[in-house]
């Protein structure tokens, strides 16, 4: 379960108000965590406007946050469950009211740039094998849990080392590599999955075979 996020009702102290001290924490905070707080919104969001627009809000929030979580013993985890949330809320905005329904959807800002990205690296006659491969890697990341699919994305998306993204993340390194394990091993069960041909059953469907009887209907019917 993720950290507490900051209450709407406490009146913030203004900055003008804090030490020194404070504000020189603060605004080192701001300057290590911008860059790759803006590339994994990035990746989220797909759009440069829109990844500034969710990060300077999640900005907001921790300096109006900054004097409490100056106490936290997992301060970077704080400010990591606020980004998060800060993410949430730009997809909701732009998706419309309320959360996205579970099941599948269609590709995510992230999905797409990287298919784009593995079609220049391949010829011609290898765009097809390249794409198919390359959507079912990205549906997989997609139904890893939250927290797996978090450090890959650090890792893999961002290039992060496990210490980097277990910084970003405000985790143990340790913990960044036992999500990556895990996730490995969910991602390789989950392509072998994908890839298996369809077996004897499947080929022999009465439903799709050019001989079955007028009368037979699909399962979509």
């Amino acid at each position: 379960m993720g950290l507490p996020l900051p209450s709407r009702q406490r009146r913030p102290t203004p900055m003008s108000q804090w030490d020194p001290t404070a504000r020189l924490s603060y605004w080192a905070f701001h300057a290590n965590r911008r860059p790759s707080y803006m590339r994994f919104a990035y990746l989220q969001l797909g759009s440069d406007a829109a990844a500034e627009d969710a990060v300077d809000a999640t900005f907001d929030s921790i300096m109006n946050e900054w004097l409490r979580m100056l106490h936290m013993d997992r301060l970077d985890a704080y400010a990591w469950t606020i980004l998060k949330q800060r993410l949430v809320d730009r997809q909701q905005r732009r998706g419309g009211h309320g959360a996205r329904p579970p099941g599948p959807t269609a590709p995510e800002p992230m999905d797409i740039s990287a298919f784009e990205a593995a079609l220049k690296e391949a010829r011609a006659d290898q765009q097809c094998e390249v794409l198919t491969d390359t959507i079912r890697f990205y549906s997989a990341v997609s139904r890893l849990a939250e927290r797996q699919r978090d450090a890959v994305l650090l890792r893999y998306g961002l290039q992060c080392t496990p210490g980097e993204a277990a910084s970003v993340m405000g985790v143990d390194e340790a913990t960044v590599r036992s999500q990556l394990g895990q996730a490995h091993r969910r991602l390789a069960r989950m392509l072998d999955a994908s890839a298996e041909p369809a077996g004897p059953a499947d080929r022999t469907d009465p439903a799709r075979s050019p001989d079955a009887p007028d009368s037979a209907e699909s399962p979509e019917s």
